[in-house]
């Protein structure tokens, strides 16, 4: 009985979500509401009685809210950017240029990913259309493609779903952030694979020589990415990279015909780019700059709960997302309100959702229904059960298209259950947020807006069949390290 009521919230949205009649909302509210039911009646068929049930409502509502602030401020905020790049207008679009395999790298695996960092929300998707439609590559090819740009989402939005999950966990955003970057590894090199012949479908043959460039600078990113994590915060781990390396190129001559950019080429590449040279700027040297950071980490820092991070309002990514934004749209002269407006209309929604989910994890958590589920798969498949894990990550992450809300859904039964095997809960908690976080490229969210965009008549099965070798990269991954886990314990 308690197990049955324990699942119920979980097949619940589950269900509501491959139903496909029901938005990640509505199956967020309808879990958070069987969440509720189902922990208050837990907690009365235990002899709590109401008094209990009042402390796990006054605990867990409050630290809910709280976790759900740090994702809600920069999902708001990095709309808000977006849109103001966006109101800011740009120059000219660039005509049309051939499609190199130097150009394509930079595209799918750099700048895609990069403003994904930044922003998320499938920003980094669009702008990947928009590249490779400028690279003359369109229909399933560019929709393909296009999808690398999700490639690095565990540090999406600046990791807010590597941040949830780490907290779900116990863990530092940090100390999840390099564990996923060692999981990414494999699943980096298995997707470079994919690449080159997506791109050689595309009408763009990878060289052998090339191909060994792409491998190279493969290295340099996925080293960058850990070191980043190590020395720095996850928040900044796939951004700064992607940028920096999206500079060399630039000034190797990717995107030119002939040679290395000229002095007037580069002054205008820094103007179209100049909103997020500068968000790139602030947030490395907000976090590499050791006085900038003493200063600005504990400046009117809140920290209500001892178990969930602090709230530091002027080093927190959003402050510098928002000022930014709002400079950005004062120098363009553009309508203040309506930026406001717009940002509202995007970002109600994944704020809500956040909500709904995070509150979920905490109650689950908080009575115990979470332990109960893996006591329970425990007793049923012993420690095969752990095989499980890379399993429900992918499905959470397929269903709900975010890091952030699949994990506040299945990270607390996950950790639960690593407790119960003897497992690593760290390793289990990367192998959970690396799973989620890269299956979200194909969640319908993600293919039904790159159709939308790219005007493609296919199908969806038809989309999924052409699709689906990108599920394989993290899948294989996960059940690998699990394996390892299973045999050194």
């Amino acid at each position: 009985m308690t197990t049955a009521l324990a699942l119920l919230p979980l097949l619940l949205v589950l269900a509501l979500l491959a139903s496909g009649r029901a938005s990640a909302l509505v199956a967020g509210l309808a879990g958070l509401a069987a969440t509720l039911a189902a922990s208050t009646a837990l907690i009365m068929a235990a002899a709590g009685g109401p008094e209990a049930v009042a402390a796990l409502f006054r605990r867990e509502v409050p630290a809910g809210l709280w976790l759900s602030w740090h994702v809600i401020a920069i999902v708001v905020t990095g709309v808000f950017f977006h849109r103001a790049t966006q109101a800011r207008g740009g120059p000219a679009a660039e005509g049309a240029r051939e499609a190199t395999p130097r150009r394509l790298f930079s595209v799918c695996f750099l700048l895609a990913p990069f403003a994904e960092s930044v922003t998320g929300f499938g920003v980094g998707y669009i702008i990947a259309l928009a590249a490779l439609r400028r690279l003359g590559i369109g229909g399933m090819p560019a929709l393909l493609l296009g999808l690398y740009s999700q490639s690095l989402v565990p540090w999406g939005a600046l990791a807010i779903g590597t941040t949830v999950g780490a907290t779900l966990a116990g863990m530092t955003a940090n100390e999840l952030g390099l564990l996923c970057a060692l999981l990414q590894i494999p699943i980096h090199l298995l997707y470079l694979g994919l690449y080159w012949r997506f791109a050689r479908e595309a009408g763009v043959p990878v060289p052998a020589m090339q191909k060994l460039d792409d491998v190279a600078w493969m290295a340099v990113l996925l080293a960058l990415v850990w070191l980043a994590n190590l020395g720095s915060d996850a928040e900044i781990a796939a951004a700064a990279p992607t940028a920096f390396l999206l500079a060399l190129r630039f000034w190797r001559g990717d995107w030119e015909d002939e040679g290395r950019p000229d002095l007037a080429r580069t002054r205008a590449t820094l103007r179209a780019s100049a909103p997020y040279v500068a968000l790139t700027l602030a947030l490395c040297a907000t976090r590499l700059v050791t006085p900038l950071r003493d200063l600005l980490k504990p400046l009117w820092a809140m920290k209500p709960f001892d178990n969930q991070p602090a709230f530091a309002p002027f080093y927190a990514p959003g402050f510098w997302l928002l000022s930014i934004g709002i400079a950005v749209v004062l120098i363009a002269r553009a309508p203040l309100g309506r930026v406001i407006a717009e940002t509202a209309r995007g970002a109600w929604r994944a704020s809500a959702v956040t909500l709904a989910f995070v509150l979920m994890a905490e109650f689950y958590v908080g009575s115990g229904m979470a332990t109960a589920i893996a006591e329970a798969l425990h007793g049923a498949a012993g420690r095969g059960a752990a095989l499980g894990v890379p399993l429900f990550a992918a499905v959470g992450g397929f269903l709900t298209g975010s890091g952030a809300a699949a994990n506040a859904m299945l990270m607390p039964m996950e950790t639960a259950l690593a407790h119960a095997l003897a497992l690593d809960p760290a390793w289990i908690a990367a192998v959970q947020n690396s799973v989620t976080a890269n299956l979200t490229m194909l969640s319908p969210i993600r293919v039904s807006m790159g159709a939308a965009i790219l005007a493609l008549s296919a199908s969806d099965a038809m989309l999924y069949r052409r699709a689906w070798p990108l599920a394989l990269p993290p899948l294989i991954t996960g059940f690998a390290a699990i394996l390892v886990l299973l045999a050194s314990s």
